[in-house]
């Protein structure tokens, strides 16, 4: 079994500026960033280099569409390296713009078209919650297959991770939350599963407790705001990378795969998604398997959050909606017939994730768990 592998090379820098000093960047690459990211960070330099925003293409999370938009006018500069520089959209589309785009992208989501490696990748993250610089899967909504699938390949990892917490002073509330919410989902489900090693679980638990004790001290500071969490930006930039490690070796599981049905469906942010459905599964978990490796996990959040066992999902959804509301799935738009839907969705295209599950989950205990948060 293998404990723990860490691709790419990681590097960190205070700056962009002293980022940009080491790397040379000019001739040669593409920027791919959002507006008000380049303006107060990457414009002042002066680089010598295309840029292409990605915010012209569409907003949220990524697509198909989104992708082949880019790729077409990107195939009129000559570049070799994409410099990605931006939150988990931006990092998840030039993960599959560093390949061999075919015309319609899908194809390559779908396996229809095999991936080739075409282009150097280098990913600066700008949120603190996808990891995504540390792993090879790219996330995209498939619009005319109406579902959210992942691409995950050797072919789809960065050439080079670079973090900057610098980049993370401009984050907005909001966008904070969702992102580090992420970022503690992914600690925790890849400590459950049973892929997971010494190894992996030392990335996990480390990121668990750099986020809680953030969220601790920005919640007794007086709530989510930038001035609350400027001197832990350094902490919460480095939680999300070693989460990203962990699931990126040991996987994430059945959280992120219901998530993914009001993602597609409603455009839900990731992390929101991702929390609706956190403490749900972990209570079916709990009735399947209390004595399992599940009981370790609630002992870290109970002596975290000073609270008995008993009260730990209690307490962690009274920390966690000071920064989400979580609220019913039919908030969002949900119908009651799409429990039996998102069910048979989830089931038949995130096999790849409910296969690292805590313990395995029939179809009903799925179809439980939406029902319950209907």
């Amino acid at each position: 079994m293998q404990a723990l592998r860490v691709v790419p090379e990681i590097l960190y820098f205070d700056t962009f500026k002293e980022f940009n000093e080491a790397f040379g960047l000019g001739k040669g690459d593409i920027l791919v960033t959002n507006q008000w990211m380049y303006d107060p960070y990457v414009k002042p330099l002066g680089i010598d280099m295309p840029v292409i925003f990605q915010e012209k293409y569409g907003k949220g999370e990524p697509s198909d569409e989104m992708i082949d938009a880019m790729a077409r006018d990107m195939a009129g500069y000559d570049y070799e390296r994409i410099i990605a520089f931006g939150g988990g959209t931006i990092v998840d589309i030039c993960k599959v713009l560093s390949l061999k785009v075919p015309e319609q992208s899908v194809k390559l989501f779908t396996g229809e078209v095999a991936p080739k490696k075409v282009k150097a990748l280098i990913v600066v993250p700008t949120t603190c919650g996808t990891g995504s610089e540390v792993t090879n899967v790219a996330i995209a909504e498939l619009k005319s297959l109406h579902v959210k699938k992942g691409l995950a390949v050797e072919e789809t990892y960065a050439s080079k991770a670079v973090l900057i917490p610098e980049s993370l002073n401009g984050l907005p509330d909001y966008v904070f939350a969702t992102s580090s919410i992420d970022a503690l989902i992914h600690a925790i489900e890849s400590y459950l599963s049973p892929k997971a090693s010494p190894y992996t679980e030392m990335y996990s638990l480390a990121a668990i407790e750099m986020i809680m004790g953030g969220y601790q001290k920005i919640i007794e500071r007086g709530g989510n705001k930038a001035e609350n969490r400027a001197d832990l930006l350094k902490d919460f930039c480095l939680a999300a990378n070693y989460a990203g490690i962990a699931f990126g070796n040991a996987g994430c599981a059945a959280v992120h795969a219901l998530s993914y049905s009001i993602g597609g469906a409603f455009h839900v942010p990731h992390g929101e998604a991702n929390y609706q459905f956190f403490t749900e599964v972990f209570k079916m978990y709990m009735c399947k398997d209390p004595e399992g490796k599940i009981t370790k996990a609630n002992q870290i959040f109970a002596d975290i959050l000073g609270c008995s066992v008993d009260a730990v999902y209690d307490e962690l959804e009274k920390m966690l909606n000071q920064l989400i509301a979580k609220k019913p799935l039919r908030e969002y738009g949900m119908t009651e017939a799409q429990i039996d839907e998102f069910t048979k969705s989830t089931v038949e295209n995130q096999q790849r994730l409910l296969a690292n599950n805590y313990v395995f989950l029939t179809d009903e205990e799925i179809r439980e768990i939406f029902a319950n948060l209907y």
